[in-house]
């Protein structure tokens, strides 16, 4: 894996944080409490401590509220008025600011409400990169999840093709021989936040 001469990845973090938590009865995800603290911030400290360095977090429902509640310290943030619209556009506002800042390397896309991904997951699937023509994912009993890392080769068609609340799936589900598949089911839990029942796995 190339790196600077820090040794830091060249690969940046994307943070899709914009959902608005509808079956949640609209709690914005990203400020769900979690050990005491916002919820994104957890999701930061994971990619941060797994190895990127770079994290842009995009941000959607209630988008003022989290940059006044969450400490979120070297990260871009990234508004997306179209969050509503779903994954797509988020992850779109996301390539894009990359893009601007001129990364020329991959993302490593986490969602915020899957607390169960840490470190040891994005360490392990920021290590498959090679090339800005990577695709790689990480899997949980050989099934494809989060994160994924997209190489910047790919930025431009899954931008494309993200749309609703389809995100990447349909370019990731047409280009499955392509995807190196990293193993984490023994360091991470990849189930999300999605529902009321779904709660209580904020409080383990």
């Amino acid at each position: 894996m190339d790196q600077n001469d820090h040794g830091e990845s060249p690969v940046a973090g994307l943070l899709l944080a914009a959902g608005g938590g509808r079956r949640l009865g609209g709690r914005p995800k990203a400020l769900l409490p979690y050990r005491g603290r916002p919820l994104v911030e957890h999701a930061v400290r994971s990619l941060r401590e797994g190895g990127c360095e770079r994290i842009h977090v995009v941000l959607g429902a209630a988008a003022d509220e989290v940059r006044a509640r969450a400490v979120l310290p070297g990260c871009v943030l990234v508004g997306n008025p179209e969050w509503e619209s779903g994954m797509g556009s988020s992850l779109r506002a996301g390539l894009a600011s990359l893009t601007a800042a001129s990364v020329r390397s991959a993302a490593l896309v986490m969602l915020v409400d899957q607390p169960g991904i840490g470190p040891a997951a994005v360490a392990r699937v920021l290590a498959a990169y090679g090339s800005p023509g990577t695709l790689a994912a990480a899997a949980y009993g050989g099934e494809r999840g989060h994160p994924v890392l997209f190489g910047a080769d790919h930025w431009a068609a899954v931008a494309e093709d993200a749309t609703g609340d389809q995100g990447a799936r349909g370019y990731l589900r047409s280009h499955a021989r392509d995807i190196a598949l990293v193993e984490c089911g023994d360091v991470a839990g990849a189930y999300d936040i999605d529902t009321e029942e779904d709660l209580s796995h904020l409080e383990e």
